[in-house]
């Protein structure tokens, strides 16, 4: 208890939970229709968790008390808590019921940053769950994109304690933002000040000015789609290239090469580098910049020394970047055996943030404990139907049986499987099991720790 109690202090900025066993007022789950795809002859519920996460459960046929998936998801939402947004989650990962597995996901109790608070969330479910249906025989936590680094906090924070043992037995991490808040936004800094530099425009000069690691003003009345306007007027984002002009073109070029992201996901990240900033550093960190990039040097552009000379420079303020990373920082001391897969050409979380996980598990001398694999594939979170199934099977053999993975092996039962999940072959299977991703600091430039 005074572990969790000093725990709780260390992330009092970003917004901790309350305790776990404060949740008497969650309303018992409620039976609904399944959405599709989820088979039919599944059971599906909603319910509220006491805390204001909402939450969709679905059980399949003859389940038996066999496994649950515990599903963390992504984002983070900037709203409020909207059950919708767990039925989503149902409906792209229908295959884990599909396969015969029961699995639950909660919305997390608010909108906005919070790593551990999610993690919480996601136990509470667990709790929930178990108590209306019963102790699965295997638990297993999968975890996607920003709900990845929320389960890789869960396995740490949720780890066996004296007689007690881990609630979870396994862990999957899919299209993970992996390795903590700090290090994983700092790009979304660099490309606030870059495109300022080069437009000018976010704000404008006849607007209020402000420090843009703060996002934006919480009285700005700017809308996403006034910030897509602005982007497309700037660099023709939007308009067929034989439509932009060449102003547009060599600016579109010098930020694309600098911030070294995709065009496709040009105005998704500069969206997150405004609301998601404006919520983390307003709202959670009481208004202090976890983000420097003092001595960044930045390169790429027609004119580095007058693009280095010119970007806006901000110092990070140590202890905003302290609270982030007691938040969201994993620390790699989890028992639990861990798979993961992420596309190569992933353009919302770069898939070298998977090498700066590795490290920090190889640190923590657990890891033997992980199995990486990774996919040809050019889509965030929208992975093949075969591989899901394949990863949690393997996970479950390794629990099961002690038959630890390889990425080659995990292709080769994803390629079994493709009979099953992907009858008409649209999708395939496409992990490489030589690949490997180089370091963050190949694309992400190094800052003063």
């Amino acid at each position: 208890m005074k572990k969790r109690l000093s725990s709780l202090a260390a992330f009092a900025l970003i917004g901790a939970a309350p305790m776990l066993s404060a949740h008497a007022a969650a309303t018992a789950p409620k039976a609904t229709t399944c959405p599709a795809p989820v088979p039919e002859a599944a059971r599906c519920y909603t319910g509220e968790d006491g805390t204001g996460a909402l939450y969709w459960i679905a059980i399949p046929k003859d389940w038996n008390r066999g496994v649950l998936v515990m599903h963390a998801h992504g984002g983070p939402e900037t709203g409020p808590p909207k059950l919708e947004r767990s039925a989503e989650d149902l409906k792209r990962w229908a295959v884990t019921v599909k396969t015969g597995y029961a699995w639950a996901g909660s919305t997390y109790r608010r909108g906005g940053y919070g790593v551990t608070m999610s993690a919480e969330d996601t136990e509470r479910l667990r709790q929930i769950f178990v108590s209306h249906f019963g102790q699965p025989r295997r638990t297993l936590l999968h975890g996607q994109s920003y709900g990845a680094g929320v389960a890789a906090k869960a396995a740490e924070l949720y780890a066996p304690a004296g007689d007690a043992k881990s609630p979870y037995d396994g862990l999957l991490l899919t299209s993970g933002v992996l390795g903590g808040g700090n290090s994983a936004y700092d790009f979304r800094l660099d490309l606030r000040v870059v495109y300022q530099y080069v437009c000018r425009n976010h704000p404008r000069p006849d607007e209020p000015q402000y420090p843009l690691w703060m996002g934006l003003p919480m009285d700005s009345k700017l809308t996403r789609a006034e910030l897509a306007e602005r982007v497309k007027a700037c660099t023709g984002v939007g308009l067929p290239a034989a439509q932009r002009t060449p102003e547009q073109a060599a600016k579109l070029k010098t930020i694309l090469s600098v911030v070294k992201i995709q065009e496709r996901s040009l105005v998704g990240h500069l969206t997150w580098a405004t609301w998601l900033f404006q919520d983390l550093v307003q709202k959670r960190l009481n208004g202090r910049n976890p983000f420097g990039n003092i001595g960044v040097v930045y390169s790429g552009s027609a004119d580095d020394a007058a693009l280095n000379a010119g970007v806006a420079r901000y110092a990070a303020d140590p202890q905003a970047k302290g609270a982030l990373a007691a938040d969201s920082q994993p620390t790699g001391r989890t028992a639990l055996p861990t798979v993961g897969l992420h596309a190569i050409d992933d353009p919302t979380a770069f898939v070298e943030l998977e090498n700066s996980y590795r490290r920090i598990r190889d640190a923590a001398g657990t890891g033997d404990l992980l199995v990486q694999s990774f996919s040809n594939e050019r889509e965030h979170s929208y992975l093949s139907d075969s591989e899901y199934p394949a990863l949690f099977a393997a996970l479950l053999d390794w629990i099961d049986k002690g038959e630890k993975p390889t990425p080659e092996s995990l292709a080769q039962r994803c390629k079994s499987l493709m009979p099953r999940y992907d009858a008409d072959g649209k999708n395939g299977c496409h992990i490489q099991p030589t690949w490997q991703p180089p370091a963050l600091e190949s694309r992400v430039p190094s800052r003063a720790p």
